[in-house]
């Protein structure tokens, strides 16, 4: 795997976090939209529940609290430039709508296969009641 065979836009298809104990939980429920791109320029990567809900309450910076964290809580996106290096791709986050990803490293085991690209975490919270790793599968 490399740069070149990757670049463009893929549609995301699913995402789900395997957990140590069995369970499989899908965080944005079984109907997501957007995208993971590569470029020369960098990444960038988009993931929503479908059909999110509008605010009732207000508009993006009047709604209600619980509305602002539920809407936080239905879109992940993260941008900034990445390397591929065999089948792991690591992408360095300079912008993020996790604070705490802004500065850091994502890595992601890479499978190819065809028009289908997925995407492994490593483990998280390894050795905890949540350890588990997280799949994003895409399509070109």
């Amino acid at each position: 795997m490399n740069r070149e065979n990757i670049k463009g836009r893929w549609a995301v298809l699913s995402w789900e976090q395997l957990y140590d104990d069995g369970r499989i939980v899908l965080p944005m429920g079984t109907e997501v939209e957007g995208f993971i791109e590569y470029s020369d320029y960098g990444m960038f990567c988009v993931v929503s529940k479908k059909n999110r809900k509008e605010f009732t309450t207000g508009g993006q910076w009047s709604a209600a609290d619980v509305e602002k964290a539920e809407a936080y809580s239905s879109y992940l996106t993260y941008a900034g430039g990445y390397d591929v290096d065999g089948n792991t791709i690591t992408h360095h986050v300079n912008h993020s709508i996790f604070p705490n990803w802004v500065g850091g490293t994502q890595y992601r085991n890479a499978e190819l296969d065809g028009n289908i690209l997925t995407l492994t975490t490593v483990r998280l919270e390894e050795g905890t009641s949540e350890a588990r790793i997280s799949k994003l599968k895409f399509m070109r």
